[in-house]
């Protein structure tokens, strides 16, 4: 064999036949959607408020439905949505809405609060009725009505809402959701986008070097940029082909994955404090749920490059097949309800939250895609 010939199948064959030797079957996929999904309604009622934490669970059961088509899953989202009347916060006193952090039903403009309004909006796409996206519209119109921008001023709130106001845009065709999406978003770059490391500080109190890690690095806290790569997909996947944004959108995803790509860990996982492994050590789920489900969407449509990061989510589905996922559908690893990597933190097969298995399933019905 002469030295081209070798240097052709290092290059080209060798990768494709050890990518295809370690990628799961879609049956295999299938059933561990099935049967996370299954364990977690068994053991959960649907009658939960429309917080984030179990609004974001629905976002990643949506997925499940539209691969599996179990009417199961799908009846247990509406009868969420039925049991919080559609809405977020409750409030219809305007005067009184707020967005800064607040569990009550005045903070109706808090994004912790909205982000129920992706899982209204598609159940009205699956089997429109006024009334299921009638809050979302009211809410988002009016915040909208208002001279502020600083509304999304925390790395979570753009998995919370930068997809309601595409979903709204697709439904209406009203410009200003675009407007609007990408005014709230420079604000946020404003003040938690680190340009030189492609990454997302939580927010504000946490940007180096005000703030630093246990070891004096930068603290990129991993769900909290799990929920920014996520988002961005979901802005890309429903942003029209010619919007004026979609350049700007595409880039930071793009360079952002790049940027998670780079301080993944030998194991598969990422750790909580992103740049400095030993300040929390060892594995953690939603961040790593919600990279795997980012860059598989990526791979999936196009904007990132199979040879390059296949590699990535190969290793990262091992560590959520083999090592999160228990043998009987309970999802582990999970970091509980937080803002920030905690030294001495237990977190461990035990630790479970829904907002985990919601970025799970998403990952889990991208890697389904992929492989079918």
């Amino acid at each position: 064999m002469n030295s081209r010939l070798k240097l052709l199948l290092v290059l080209f064959i060798v990768p494709i036949l050890t990518f295809s030797q370690k990628l799961p079957k879609k049956k295999d996929v299938l059933h561990v959607l099935n049967l996370t999904n299954t364990y977690w309604q068994k053991k959960n009622s649907p009658d939960k408020w429309a917080f984030w934490d179990i609004a974001a669970y629905h976002t990643g059961n949506i997925e499940v439905y539209r691969i599996t088509k179990n009417k199961d899953y799908l009846n247990y989202s509406i009868r969420w949505a039925e049991y919080n009347q559609w809405q977020g916060a409750k409030s219809n006193n305007k005067s009184e809405w707020k967005y800064s952090y607040g569990e009550k039903d005045d903070y109706v403009l808090f994004g912790d609060w909205q982000i129920c309004f992706q899982t209204y909006i598609d159940l009205y796409n699956m089997q429109p009725a006024d009334y299921k996206i009638a809050r979302a519209k009211e809410v988002m119109s009016y915040q909208m009505s208002t001279h502020q921008n600083d509304y999304w001023w925390w790395a979570d709130g753009l998995y919370m809402v930068m997809p309601v106001m595409t979903k709204l845009y697709k439904l209406t065709g009203d410009e200003q959701y675009l407007d609007k999406l990408n005014a709230y978003f420079e604000y946020a770059n404003s003040i938690m986008f680190d340009n030189d490391e492609n990454l997302y500080y939580r927010d504000a109190k946490y940007v180096y070097p005000k703030h630093k890690s246990a070891n004096g690095k930068k603290d990129f806290w991993a769900r909290g940029d799990g929920w920014v790569l996520a988002g961005l997909a979901k802005v890309l996947q429903d942003l029209p082909k010619d919007s004026k944004y979609k350049s700007s959108f595409k880039d930071r995803f793009v360079k952002m994955a790049m940027a998670v790509k780079n301080v993944q860990q030998p194991e598969g996982y990422w750790t909580r404090s992103m740049l400095d492994k030993n300040h929390a050590p060892g594995p953690e789920t939603s961040g790593t749920a919600f990279f795997t489900y980012g860059i598989l969407w990526g791979i999936n449509n196009g904007y990132l490059s199979k040879r390059e990061y296949l590699p990535v989510v190969r290793k990262s589905w091992t560590y959520l097949n083999q090592v999160a996922l228990q043998q009987n559908g309970h999802l582990g690893y999970v970091q509980p309800i937080g803002e920030r990597a905690i030294p001495g933190q237990i977190v461990d097969q035990n630790s479970t939250a829904p907002f985990g298995v919601g970025a799970f399933l998403l990952a889990a019905a991208e890697m389904y895609r992929f492989v079918k």
